[in-house]
């Protein structure tokens, strides 16, 4: 017992709180004195003790968490809202939603005071003015931020005060959805938001969309439905749940998805039980026990359907239940049954891809008339008698979506739902694709097939949706032989139901008469960046939180930061990564610098062998340069199939910045 009401398993973490106590602080991204994102891992606990008293009625779990909530108190009071805004650069979980849960579940306003300092202001204060500035930023890091933005702007007792947090909050939900997120409702690339109008990223690296990302975007959704309610958000929700959550656990297997590459020809890698447990691991866990929480909704007049999936709705506040009975999305109808009598409104989600005018209601096998609200749903106000049952017809047509900013690359769906391929691009090919426990096994490394290789949808125009033709007697399963050109015949199914394969999800498009020309393009620009991956050993990108953790970043006097939408590390004293060299094959380094940064000086070192005294340039042509270093093979060949290279500053300079690191071969 520690007596003070801390509950947590951080190694060294006593002398670690007890010097943030005392105003001892040096945070980056993802560390404060250089423990991993402390408070990431510590909001683990605050969040499973409320869960176990709000979910459960668990009276210890309470307790427990109010005694963990005022240690947390007693631990900052001391520091200034500058070093707690320091503090929070590292990634902390939603710590101030939890304490804004602790504030409402006790009605003690400290509490909300303490959520208000742990929301990191250089996040709120931008979104609060509707300015994005989210490229380059770790996006998982800042979607918890903003739920817990909403959850004190809910709490807030001044409107100027509410009003800054909501509309930060309904802003960021915004520019996200609306220019950061792919078909799937996911969003990022290796973890980051990517520059607004360039999702080139999005169809080249295989670590696309994080599924963390998608599980807080649904808690955020659901936050903000519940102060507005619009059918946007329910459109969104499904959309996300369909095809990102509900792909991203294998149906045999269990296991759960990390990234969900978008480039065509890549395919996925599960976790295994007691292996990997990642983030996504976790909120995987919570996420398939959660598609029953926002089927309905109830305000003052009545009950919201927005999803439409078989359930059993009990209001027992009226002594009702409504019973939806639906095999959607193999079916385009739904019944809703009502089981008790009362009068209230049934609000009905009008889905964003049904066409205006085509949705069919019957009211007790009579035809009812249906105009959306404001909102986006459609309302009947009745006084309802047991047995009262509400047909819907909800007719999903096939279409397409552009990736954003790239019109040459279409998604395919049937209603809500995104269609993919299996596809076959490598012969006799077995795909490994159950992950291990090793520090990057969350990312599907298996060979990156070449984008010209991909199928193409070869169209005279983007008017071709009557080429993609139903398979009878399997749902959701469509052909389109004279619209897809390729060497295999493919059928397109819900991405929700393809597993263990590879895939494309997003096609490349172009015309008969562009077809050799946009191959040839593609083949051009491909070569050059997978020949350098081919070469590549392994790999750093400086700044960024997952790749410097997975590479063991330590140093002093460390400063990391975006430039321009690109990560740069840096440090007054030095700072070093452990790359593999399992085989021993690395001959040299290349490293990525700024022109911006001429004339700092530092020494290069691989394994405590000095390799160069580096002068950054100010002569270059380009404002981001590389070289490449020379590493002496009878240092490769002695190592334990690891480097440790290190940066270390000259007197009076700065060791980088480093925008990039490549192991060659």
């Amino acid at each position: 017992r520690n007596g003070d009401g801390y509950l947590g398993g951080i190694p060294g973490g006593k002398q670690a709180w007890q010097d943030i106590a005392q105003g001892k602080l040096q945070a980056d991204n993802f560390s404060v004195n250089g423990k991993w994102v402390p408070w990431y891992n510590l909001h683990k606990t605050f969040a499973g003790l409320r869960d176990a008293y709000r979910l459960a009625g668990n009276e210890d779990a309470r307790a427990m968490l109010v005694a963990l909530s005022d240690w947390a108190l007693a631990l900052t009071s001391h520091l200034s809202d500058e070093q707690m805004q320091a503090m929070l650069r590292a990634e902390q979980g939603g710590m101030n939603e939890v304490l804004a849960d602790v504030a409402q579940m006790t009605g003690e306003t400290k509490y909300l005071e303490l959520a208000r300092r742990f929301s990191d202001k250089s996040l709120l204060a931008p979104l609060a003015r509707g300015e994005d500035r989210l490229s380059g930023l770790h996006a998982n890091t800042q979607i918890p931020k903003v739920i817990g933005f909403e959850r004190i702007g809910e709490m807030s007792s001044s409107l100027a005060e509410r009003l800054q947090w909501e509309d930060a909050a309904a802003f960021f939900w915004h520019t996200v959805h609306d220019k950061r997120t792919v078909a799937t409702g996911g969003n990022s690339v290796k973890e980051h938001f990517h520059a607004l109008g360039d999702f080139t990223p999005m169809i080249e690296e295989v670590e696309g969309p994080e599924t963390c990302n998608t599980y807080n975007m649904l808690k955020l959704t659901e936050l903000l439905f519940l102060r507005q309610p619009d059918a946007a958000y329910g459109d969104y929700y499904e959309r996300a749940l369909y095809n990102h959550i509900l792909a991203s656990q294998h149906p045999g297997e269990g296991g759960f998805v990390y990234f969900t590459p978008m480039r065509p020809n890549h395919y996925r890698v599960y976790s295994q039980v007691d292996q990997g447990m990642w983030c996504c691991v976790g909120s995987g866990l919570e996420s398939q026990a959660k598609y029953g929480e926002f089927i309905y909704a109830h305000g003052s007049d009545g009950v919201y359907v927005n999803l439409f999936i078989a359930s059993t709705l009990n209001w027992r506040e009226r002594n009702i239940r409504i019973v939806q009975s639906t095999r959607f999305p193999d079916s385009e109808t739904t019944r809703l049954t009502v089981q008790g009598t009362g009068r209230f409104s049934l609000h009905v989600r009008y889905p964003s891809w049904v066409a205006a005018g085509s949705l069919q209601a019957r009211l007790n096998g009579k035809p009812v008339p249906v105009a959306p609200d404001a909102d986006g749903t459609f309302s009947l106000t009745r006084d309802w008698r047991e047995g009262d049952h509400l047909d819907l017809r909800l007719p999903m047509v096939t279409h397409t979506e552009a990736m954003p900013e790239m019109d040459n690359y279409l998604a395919v769906l049937h209603g809500p739902i995104v269609l993919a391929a299996k596809t076959h691009p490598i012969a006799g090919e077995t795909l490994a694709t159950l992950a291990d426990g090793s520090r990057m096994g969350h990312i599907a490394q298996g060979q990156v097939v070449p984008l010209q290789d991909s199928a193409m949808i070869v169209a005279d125009d983007k008017d071709f949706l009557d080429r993609i033709v139903p398979v009878p007697g399997k749902p959701l399963t469509f052909t389109a032989r004279d619209l897809i050109k390729s060497k295999d015949k493919l059928e397109l199914i819900p991405f929700f139901r393809l597993h263990d394969a590879r895939y494309i999800l997003y096609w490349p498009y172009a015309t008969p008469e562009g077809y050799v020309r946009t191959r040839e393009a593609m083949r051009q620009e491909e070569q050059e960046r997978l020949a350098l991956d081919a070469r590549t050993i392994d790999q750093v990108a400086p700044g960024e939180q997952q790749p410097e953790a997975d590479h063991f970043l330590r140093g002093e006097g460390m400063d990391a930061g975006i430039i321009q939408g690109r990560h740069w590390r840096h440090a007054g004293n030095w700072f070093s990564y452990r790359l593999n060299d399992r085989q021993h094959q690395a001959v040299s380094l290349r490293l990525t610098f700024a022109r911006a940064d001429a004339g700092r000086q530092f020494d290069l070192y691989a394994n405590g062998r000095l390799l160069q005294s580096i002068e950054l340039e100010q002569n270059t042509a380009q404002e981001f340069y590389t070289r490449d270093y020379i590493l002496p093979p009878d240092l490769v060949s002695v190592s334990d199939g690891t480097l440790t290279i290190k940066f270390v500053a000259h007197p009076g300079s700065i060791a980088g910045g480093l925008y990039g690191l490549r192991l060659l071969h």
